[in-house]
């Protein structure tokens, strides 16, 4: 009997031994933690960013897994937003979850991504079946185009009513800041100052839409690329100047071909940080 107990025992832990994980979570000191943890540090903020890698299968079933886990915190309380949506599509998207028109009309009209289907359809859904307000948080394209084309000032031209889309101008740009500063170099300066200038508008932008529709006592989820919000900078740092008051908590994703601990570059980058199988299956 105890032979047998025994060698229940080892094929037990020759199971649990070659488990391999999805996924692995650490605080920004690289230490490691938990998904339960994250989940407490989000129910007490005002505004979670969720950093996401685009076509990560993992990042996008966590991001509807922790909607969920906090709607269930927060019930009505919770606001869902998304830097794929483009503010001008915000009365196309309160439509469709109002059920007033067709899924095909809200891709058309709010131009969704092509992965929506598979990425960002189940968090809309979520939304709509919850009866939860999304908020369409990004500028719209051709903006951001037009900075990187001639500029931040060609934007003084346009009429009133598109300026209605974007943060107010002028925008603060700091072009010092390690984002901006390392989309310049990995450009390698093509495109001078107004790549990283362009993608300032995204962040004050979204930014902008984050506090107008955010309300004292609410949970406000935020799902943006990982650059947009990693080292505390981005649409934070923009967010922080119109709203100081606000508790912020920050996840950003990463891929490593190592999961069991956090390579010297991704430390500090978030408060939590989900680590990746490099290997782990992409969207597109």
């Amino acid at each position: 009997m105890r032979y047998i107990l025994f060698s229940a025992f080892l094929l037990m832990m020759s199971f649990s031994s070659s488990d391999k994980s999805a996924y692995r979570v650490f605080d920004k000191d690289g230490k490691i933690s938990s998904y339960k943890k994250l989940l407490k540090e989000a129910g007490s903020a005002d505004v979670i960013f969720f950093g996401e890698l685009h076509n990560n299968a993992i990042s996008h079933w966590l991001e509807l897994e922790l909607s969920k886990d906090l709607y269930q915190l927060k019930k009505e309380k919770l606001v869902l937003g998304a830097e794929m949506f483009e503010s001008d599509g915000q009365n196309s998207l309160n439509e469709y979850l109002a059920d007033k028109i067709s899924e095909d009309d809200l891709k058309t009209k709010a131009r969704t991504w092509p992965n929506y289907n598979t990425d960002y359809k189940p968090l809309v859904e979520f939304a709509k079946t919850s009866k939860i307000p999304f908020v369409a948080s990004n500028v719209p394209r051709k903006y951001a185009s037009m900075v990187y084309k001639h500029g931040m000032n060609c934007l003084d031209t346009l009429p009133t009513s598109a300026k209605a889309w974007i943060a107010p101008l002028p925008y603060k740009y700091d072009a010092e800041l390690k984002c901006y500063k390392d989309i310049f170099k990995a450009a390698e300066g093509h495109g001078g100052q107004n790549l990283p200038m362009s993608q300032a508008l995204k962040d004050a932008t979204m930014s902008y839409f984050i506090n107008k529709n955010f309300k004292a006592g609410q949970c406000f989820l935020h799902f943006n690329g990982a650059y947009h919000s990693n080292d505390f900078q981005g649409i934070i740092w923009y967010l922080k100047q119109l709203n100081p008051q606000l508790k912020i908590l920050t996840i950003s994703n990463v891929e490593q071909d190592n999961i069991e601990g956090l390579d010297k570059d991704n430390l500090n980058i978030a408060d939590f940080i989900i680590n990746i199988p490099s290997s782990m299956t992409k969207t597109y």
